[in-house]
């Protein structure tokens, strides 16, 4: 039995770092599963900042909150950059 007037220690486990292109997936398999359409929410969320325009199906809206709004727009245009061959 440990002395109650020693200092405890716990050990607590950093939350793994997640990607934002993993997250918008994830949000955005949850909402075509629910029948939303992705694009609409994922809009209407960046630019109002209400994160009922995301389920909270499979912990979609509890996922998306995780990431800042400007790195989803961020991620979101470097991808449709490098997509859409503007580099060269």
């Amino acid at each position: 039995m440990q002395e109650l007037g020693n200092t405890q220690f716990f050990k607590v486990e950093a939350e793994k770092e997640i990607s934002v292109k993993s997250v918008i997936r994830a949000a955005y398999d949850a909402m075509v599963e629910k029948g939303y359409n992705p694009v609409n929410q994922i809009v209407g969320y960046i630019m109002s900042g209400d994160p009922t325009y995301i389920t909270s199906h499979k912990g979609a809206r509890s996922l998306i909150m995780k990431v800042e709004r400007d790195e989803i727009v961020e991620e979101l245009f470097k991808d449709y950059i490098v997509n859409n061959d503007w580099e060269n």
